[in-house]
C-alpha cells in the first residue's frame, strides 16, 4: 500500500489534480460518473462519483439492499494543502533573472520551501463554445520548474538564529534566466502564457486565465532504520484522501449509503462553494435520496441518524520538543489512528462519537490514540467543526499522526496509513 500511496502523491499535486486522479481511480473501480447539471438515475448496488468545480469531488456507494433503515455514513477529507498560488501578470524581470509573483495559500512553514525543486500544476481556462462554457484543462508540468533560493550564510551570519521571511520579497521563486538581457517587457509579461500554451496545446491568444499552484516536486520515500518512517510532500491531506478512496471501494454496505466527500479550501477556512462550509454536500445527499425515491422528511431523519467522519492529519509528539504537547496524551507515529478532541469544539468529536470509533477499532483490531491540545496552546481545527454546523449528525475527527505538518516535506509512520484505511472500511461496513 505504501508504494501505491507514494505513486499517488506524484499525480495528486494540486486540488485539481487530486480530483482528476480520483476520477481515474473510480472509473477503474466501475463507478459511474455523474454531473451536477444532469438528472440522476441511481441503482442499488452501484457506485457513483462526481467532479465538483474541478477541485472537489464526491463518490458514493448504494447498498444492494438499500433501505431507509440503512445507515448514512460519510467520510470527508480535503484536497488542498499549504502552498503558493501564481498571481496574474506573474512574470517579474529582475536583472537577468525571471521570477514569478506568487502569494501564500494557507499556513505553510515558509523556510521549508527554500532550496527545493518546485513544480507547477493547476488549470487553464481558454475560449470555449460560449462565454459560460470555457475550455478548462488540468495542467501539471511534471518537472522541476522553479526554486526559491536561500541566501548564503556569508551574507546573513545570523541565519541560524532564525530569520523572518517576507512573503512578497523572500518567497518569490526563480523561474529561469532571461532569454536576452533587456528583452521586450510585453514578451516577459506573456512568458508564462507561452509556457502554458506549449504545455496544453492551447493557442496563447485563446488562454483566458489560469489557477496555478506551486508544489514540492520531490518524491516521497521510506526512511528510518527499519523503513518505519514515511517522508512525503502533501501528507496533509493526501493520506486521508487516499484512505477514503480505498475504503469506499473496499467496504460495501448492504443496506445503507456510503459517501466520501473531498472538499477544497480547508486550509483557508472551508467557506467556499467547493468547501465544507457550503451546503454542497447536503444538497447532493438530498438529490441522492430523492433519486432513490425517499421522501424528504425521511431523508432528514436519515441525516439525523447518520455518522460523519472528518479525516485529517493529527499532531504526533515531536522528538525534540515534547514540552509543547499535552502531558497525559502523547501521540506517536506508527501507534495507530488518532481520535481528536477539543473542548473549544475545534474538533467535532464528542464522547458518543469517540465511543463509536473505539468500538469499530476494537472489532477490527485497530490501535488508536487520543489527541488533545496542551491547555495553554489553542492548536488548529479542520473541516469537521465547519461541516457540523450544516449537517446535524454525529461526527468525529480522526487522522494519521504526523510530524512537521504544513512543511513542504512531512513525516508519518509507514504502518498508520493501512490502519486508517481499515478504520474507514470498518465504519462503512458496520
Amino acid at each position: 500500500m505504501i508504494e501505491e500511496y507514494l505513486q499517488y502523491t506524484k499525480t495528486a499535486t494540486c486540488p485539481f489534480c487530486v480530483t482528476k486522479a480520483a476520477e481515474e481511480y473510480f472509473e477503474k473501480a466501475g463507478f459511474e460518473r455523474f454531473n451536477m447539471e444532469d438528472g440522476w438515475t441511481i441503482e442499488r448496488g452501484k457506485g457513483y462519483f462526481m467532479n465538483l468545480y474541478g477541485s472537489s469531488f464526491i463518490a458514493f456507494y448504494v447498498g444492494a439492499q438499500f433501505s431507509c433503515d440503512g445507515r448514512l455514513t460519510i467520510a470527508a477529507a480535503h484536497s488542498d494543502q499549504p502552498c503558493f498560488v501564481v498571481k496574474p501578470n506573474a512574470v517579474i524581470e529582475s536583472g537577468k533573472y525571471r521570477k514569478l509573483n506568487v502569494e501564500a495559500y494557507g499556513g505553510a512553514i515558509l523556510n521549508t520551501w527554500l532550496d527545493r525543486p518546485l513544480g507547477i500544476a493547476g488549470i487553464v481556462a481558454a475560449k470555449g463554445s460560449d462565454a459560460f462554457h470555457p475550455d478548462v484543462r488540468v495542467v501539471d508540468f511534471k518537472r522541476a520548474m522553479l526554486v526559491i533560493p536561500n541566501i548564503a550564510i556569508h551574507f546573513n551570519r545570523d541565519v541560524n538564529k532564525g530569520v523572518e521571511l517576507n512573503k512578497q520579497k523572500d518567497m518569490l521563486p526563480l523561474l529561469g534566466m532571461m532569454e536576452a538581457y533587456g528583452s521586450d517587457k510585453l514578451e516577459e509579461k506573456d512568458y508564462l502564457l507561452r509556457l502554458l500554451s506549449e504545455e496544453t496545446g492551447i493557442r496563447e491568444e485563446d488562454i483566458l486565465d489560469y489557477q496555478l499552484y506551486l508544489y514540492n516536486f520531490e518524491d516521497g520515500m521510506t526512511a528510518g532504520a527499519q523503513n518505519e518512517i514515511l517522508l512525503a510532500p502533501r501528507i496533509d491531506n493526501l493520506a486521508s484522501v487516499f484512505a477514503c478512496m480505498k475504503a469506499l471501494t473496499a467496504g460495501r454496505t448492504e443496506t445503507g449509503l456510503n459517501v466520501i466527500a473531498v472538499f477544497d479550501n480547508e486550509e483557508v477556512g472551508s467557506r467556499t462553494k467547493q468547501g465544507a462550509g457550503s451546503n454542497l454536500l447536503l444538497g447532493i445527499l438530498e438529490r441522492i435520496y430523492a433519486a432513490l425515491l425517499v421522501e424528504r422528511e425521511v431523508f432528514l431523519r436519515c441525516v439525523n441518524s447518520g455518522f460523519f467522519l472528518s479525516v485529517d492529519g493529527a499532531h504526533a509528539l515531536h522528538p525534540n520538543q515534547g514540552e509543547k504537547y499535552d502531558p497525559t496524551n502523547p501521540i506517536y507515529i506508527n501507534d495507530g489512528i488518532v481520535i481528536k478532541r477539543a473542548a473549544n469544539q475545534a474538533y467535532a468529536t464528542d464522547a458518543v462519537a469517540a465511543g463509536i470509533i473505539k468500538e469499530i477499532c476494537g472489532k477490527n483490531n485497530i490501535t488508536y490514540q487520543e489527541f488533545v491540545n496542551k491547555s495553554d496552546s489553542p492548536g488548529g481545527s479542520t473541516l469537521g467543526a465547519v461541516a457540523s454546523t450544516l449537517l446535524p449528525m454525529r461526527m468525529a475527527d480522526v487522522g494519521i499522526p504526523m510530524l512537521a505538518m504544513h512543511s513542504a516535506m512531512e513525516t508519518m509512520g509507514a504502518k498508520d496509513l493501512e490502519a486508517l484505511v481499515r478504520l474507514i472500511t470498518g465504519l462503512f461496513v458496520a
